[in-house]
């Protein structure tokens, strides 16, 4: 189903197909999409027109979703024009106007879902970066999980040697799920560590090596040194590597988590994002903030706390699940 398919289904009252993937998004998004329908209910039960006081309430309620200001701005001056072009008068067409320009600001001229980049001719190597305490170790445990089921041959790096705490966690989760760790020693040579295990990773003909990295160093360019002299001895052994630098945000957190992606990107070429505990916050918005304001694919989202809740990031699925009520309250009248 296209990007907007579904969404457009629900607006015409048309059965639209629940799939397992659906109700994770649903079940995840719970939190976000009552408060926000419960703010958009009340902004079209307190308004009859659509004037100048009807935009000031919705940046409100899109403000208070963590969509950010910027984006904020841009989908309410998008929608007076869109509101005006049509003649969008009832609470429907109002509705469909709103969704329709949330979608085409997360789209960017790209419409295909965003997929992980794994290499089709050998060893896909990944890099995790992000602060302490996103999610980082556990995103990786349940990816290598999922990947093994998948009859893939995975192995994990430690390549956080600053924490004694953060190598002994990436064990811990490669022993629950049956996945090798190539670690050193607290206080090592991260790099060496990484190319220890690029050298095993090839040597076992492994499918996929994920790598964790640091998330705070002394200070911000010796972080930036160090995820560089990775990179470099990963390009050395395997040309074309990381297939993937994938930045791990706390969703919950909020802007916070753009304030990091800002700076990640500032010492990192991040090609994705993998957004946490997107199930634990009703500021769900951040997710089209970030992807406006920063321009990166969220590739991955923390649906839930179960092993199979981290799920590829499905922009239409994403949608859906934050929109799924007001566009029920639609369809019943």
């Amino acid at each position: 189903m296209g990007f907007f398919d579904k969404i457009k289904k629900a607006f015409t009252g048309e059965e639209v197909e629940t799939t397992e993937v659906t109700e994770k998004y649903e079940k995840g998004l719970e939190k976000t999409r009552k408060s926000f329908s419960e703010r958009m209910n009340e902004l079209f039960a307190n308004f009859r027109t659509v004037d100048e006081d009807f935009f000031d309430e919705l940046e409100e309620v899109l403000i208070g979703a963590d969509v950010g200001f910027d984006t904020t701005m841009e989908i309410t001056d998008a929608l007076r024009q869109e509101v005006k072009l049509r003649n969008a008068k009832n609470q429907g067409a109002v509705q469909e106007a709103i969704i329709e320009k949330l979608v085409e600001i997360y789209e960017k001229g790209e419409p295909e879902k965003p997929e992980i980049n794994l290499n089709p001719d050998g060893l896909t190597i990944m890099l995790f970066v992000g602060v302490n305490g996103v999610g980082k170790t556990t995103t990786i445990g349940k990816l290598a999980h999922q990947y093994q089921a998948e009859g893939k041959k995975v192995l994990l790096a430690a390549g956080d040697t600053f924490r004694a705490g953060a190598i002994d966690q990436l064990v811990v989760w490669g022993e629950r799920v049956g996945v090798d760790v190539v670690h050193g020693v607290p206080g090592g040579d991260p790099a060496a560590v990484v190319y220890d295990a690029v050298k095993q990773a090839k040597s076992e003909h492994a499918d996929i090596l994920m790598v964790d990295t640091a998330g705070r160093l002394q200070n911000k360019v010796n972080l930036m040194n160090e995820l560089e002299k990775m990179k470099r001895i990963i390009e050395r052994e395997v040309p074309g590597a990381p297939h993937e630098v994938l930045l791990v945000l706390d969703a919950t957190t909020g802007q916070n988590a753009m304030i990091q992606a800002k700076q990640f990107k500032e010492t990192t070429d991040v090609t994705g994002l993998v957004l946490t505990k997107l199930d634990g916050t009703a500021k769900g918005g951040i997710v089209l903030a970030i992807r406006n304001e920063l321009h990166i694919p969220v590739k991955l989202v923390g649906l839930g706390e179960g092993m199979d809740d981290l799920q590829e990031f499905d922009p239409s699925e994403y949608v859906y699940g934050l929109f799924s009520q007001l566009l029920l309250k639609n369809e019943e009248k």
